[in-house]
């Protein structure tokens, strides 16, 4: 069975930046509790990375 599918031409376009801003906010939450747990751990044991 051969299937008449058109070729695309040129580069797809996105209708939204919708996906830019959900990539943009859970980024940044990441960052932002990456930034607090460092923070966390340097004022409770005095370093970012002790091995005990």
């Amino acid at each position: 069975m051969a299937f008449n599918i058109p070729a695309r031409l040129g580069k797809p376009a996105a209708p939204s930046n919708l996906y830019t801003v959900i990539l943009a906010v859970a980024f940044s939450v990441v960052l932002a509790t990456t930034v607090f747990v460092a923070y966390k751990c340097y004022i409770q044991y005095g370093t970012f990375f002790k091995i005990p």
